[in-house]
């Protein structure tokens, strides 16, 4: 990069240039569409009649599909079964480009699958199917042993933790000792409760809610739509967890509020929503994180990294379902919000 701004065309051609790895918990998304015209004569619920069905990758797995289309090589770790639904995670994730050569199975594990049912552009029921469990010990020195030749080669690691069992602190210590050598960019999307050492990573990204409970604090200030930098209480929250996790930054999602970057020794930035009209919040955060990384690679600042990542989770909640953000419209977003360049500090 020349200069003190770069083109948003330029951004996106670095984009191309980057090799990440997602690692976390991965998911089969299935959705059923259809119509609702009247309730069940059996219980007041709604008769939904089915007019098609759909197939994405979900938890850990949209993150890489939302990487995708900006022709960024991908890697994905993670963990399914042998099941009817593996099979056809595996499939689906063929489909969209992402491999899965670096993830295990696990005969007696059921693949998480999600199935929302959605009528008139509103979700009417989720079915999960799900069964918890920790990572084993060969489970972790497996997956290992399938990251150590693709480690030197990376420019970044996304891990996605949604709670479902893979991301432990023995993987998680693991990793970054393993990635330690190699001076990558390290994003987190922690889950509460799970008590592992972010100390070493780059950027974690908890959304509000996340945040309290990491943080140990009760949310007073949950519904108030104060200011994010007047709102004291948020303000200490994220302090907190920066000097917990000795991380560069953390990076707050607030929803409809936009996204509040922490870097030590600076104040916090806010970044406000740009969307126009909220459909589904489905696979906003894994938008976020996804592109905040692929920025950070690219070698932008952390809060122009957020102000993109802004843009494009704008773009995918105007969307039904987990569909993720497109390389033309984000390119369109972005020169309308940097006409004459990104600047670069």
């Amino acid at each position: 990069m020349e200069g003190e701004f770069i083109t948003p065309e330029s951004l996106l051609e670095k984009f191309s240039e980057q090799h990440i790895l997602v690692i976390g918990d991965v998911m089969l998304d299935w959705f059923i569409w259809g119509s609702v015209a009247r309730i069940s004569p059996e219980a007041p619920v709604p008769v939904v009649e089915v007019q098609r069905e759909s197939r994405y990758p979900g938890g850990a797995a949209n993150v890489a599909r939302n990487i995708t289309p900006f022709g960024t090589r991908i890697e994905l770790a993670g963990l399914y079964g042998t099941d009817p639904n593996g099979a056809l995670l595996a499939h689906t994730l063929g489909e969209c480009g992402i491999g899965t050569g670096l993830c295990l199975q696990d005969e007696g594990m059921q693949t998480i699958t999600k199935t929302r049912v959605v009528a008139r552009q509103q979700q009417v029921v989720r079915i999960d199917r799900e069964k918890r469990r920790s990572i084993s010990a060969d489970q972790v020195a497996a997956l290992m042993e399938n990251l150590q030749p693709v480690l030197s080669d990376l420019d970044g690691i996304i891990i996605e933790d949604y709670g479902k069992g893979l991301i432990t602190p023995e993987l998680v210590d693991a990793l970054l000792k393993a990635a330690e050598p190699h001076g990558l960019v390290i994003t987190v999307d922690p889950k509460p409760g799970n008590p592992i050492e972010w100390r070493g990573v780059t950027t974690v990204k908890p959304n509000r809610s996340e945040a309290f409970a990491c943080a140990g604090v009760e949310d007073l200030n949950r519904d108030s739509g104060l200011d994010p930098l007047a709102d004291e209480p948020l303000l200490s929250v994220g302090h907190a967890l920066l000097e917990k996790w000795a991380c560069h930054q953390v990076l707050l999602t607030l929803g409809e509020q936009g996204m509040l970057v922490f870097s030590g020794g600076e104040a916090p930035v806010l970044m406000p929503a740009k969307a126009r009209e909220v459909f589904d919040v489905s696979g906003a955060g894994d938008t976020a994180i996804a592109l905040f990384t692929l920025c950070l690679c690219a070698g932008l600042p952390a809060s122009r990294a957020a102000a993109i990542a802004n843009l494009a989770s704008s773009i995918v909640v105007g969307k039904l379902g987990t569909s993720p953000i497109e390389k033309a419209e984000l390119l369109e977003s972005i020169q309308r919000e940097y006409p004459n360049g990104i600047p670069l500090s």
